[in-house]
């Protein structure tokens, strides 16, 4: 083969395609015809290896393909503006996905709690085997408010931030065992419904409420959210429809493993609320209200911010372009 003819017959072309992978823009017909143009430099530069190996000849056409290459399948988007999308499209639409689960684990979690709390106050032999009465005593008293000023606020709201985001993180990460969410939120149930027990059996119901609700409003919502993502990853694996059951899984777990990340800063307010709120001596109306504020910001970020990013077509999953391009299947 005669390099200088291939060269002096195929510069223009190149340098077309140069051209087309170059541009900000390009319309349909230019796409097009970057397509084309790019498969026959490929097969110029496939002759041009098999006659002559390496040459600067084949050297430019290599580099104008490889721009090309670039041009066709995309590029990562920047980090900086996938930290918009993340926040005002992603990360919403994932939390209102589960707004229903999430309503039904917060409605069963009440009944555990409220179940475990009045059964156990209302049988003395019941409180007897949590422990010696002095002991149950010294409990309802002291040491369950106590509990909320026994370090430096900064230090205490840290300490229950990383332990409760460290527990949503295992109900999403964990989510796909089915048992693991299911079992987190039926020990926390009955737990709050034991302590609840014991200062409703020495008439401090009254304290435990409003030592609870401040921080807990948004607290536990984010734990029923945790355990709401977790549990649909386990149903995309159950239940995986038309698509294959990785498929299914990969798609749940990209989308809605966003949610843990996203409830670490809701949780980090919890705890702020947790260790700044809950153990002043304000009023009760003050301190419920600001809990309450708490978690109607949060709602409506997952409510009615999460509608209109879902209503955009957002699932909480990557882009195509980063989760690959997705199996087409029927029905």
């Amino acid at each position: 083969m005669d390099l200088d003819a291939l060269t002096a017959a195929r510069r223009d072309e190149w340098a077309r395609l140069d051209q087309l992978s170059r541009a900000r823009r390009l319309s349909g017909a230019e796409a097009d015809e970057l397509v084309t143009r790019y498969q026959s430099a490929s097969a110029d530069l496939a002759d041009l290896k098999t006659s002559a190996g390496r040459t600067p000849e084949g050297d430019h056409v290599s580099t104008i393909l490889a721009r090309a290459r670039l041009r066709l399948t995309g590029a990562p988007e920047n980090v900086l503006r996938q930290i918009p999308r993340f926040f005002v499209l992603q990360l919403p639409a994932a939390l209102y996905r589960v707004r229903w689960t999430t309503l039904v684990i917060a409605l069963s979690f009440i009944a555990v709690a409220t179940l475990v709390a009045f059964w156990i106050s209302g049988d003395p032999a019941l409180i007897a085997t949590l422990g010696p009465q002095a002991q149950l005593e010294y409990y309802a008293e002291e040491q369950f408010t106590g509990y909320y000023s026994e370090n430096p606020a900064a230090i205490f709201a840290g300490t229950v931030w990383t332990n409760n985001a460290w527990i949503a993180a295992q109900c999403v990460l964990f989510g796909i065992t089915g048992f693991w969410p299911l079992m987190v939120l039926v020990q926390n149930a009955v737990g709050i419904g034991t302590s609840a027990a014991v200062m409703l059996a020495f008439d401090r119901g009254d304290v435990f409420l409003l030592f609870i609700l401040p921080h807990g409003l948004l607290e536990l919502t984010c734990i029923f959210v945790a355990g709401a993502a977790g549990l649909q990853i386990f149903w995309a694996l159950v239940a995986p429809g038309a698509r294959s059951r990785g498929e299914a899984l990969a798609a749940a777990g990209r989308s809605l493993g966003t949610i843990a990340i996203g409830l670490v800063f809701a949780l980090a307010l919890a705890g702020l609320v947790e260790g700044f709120v809950t153990p002043q001596s304000w009023p009760a109306a003050v301190k419920i209200a600001l809990g309450a504020a708490a978690l109607g910001v949060f709602l409506f970020y997952m409510l009615v911010v999460g509608r209109r990013a879902y209503r955009q077509g957002e699932t909480g999953d990557l882009t195509e372009y980063e989760a690959g391009t997705p199996t087409l299947v029927a029905g």
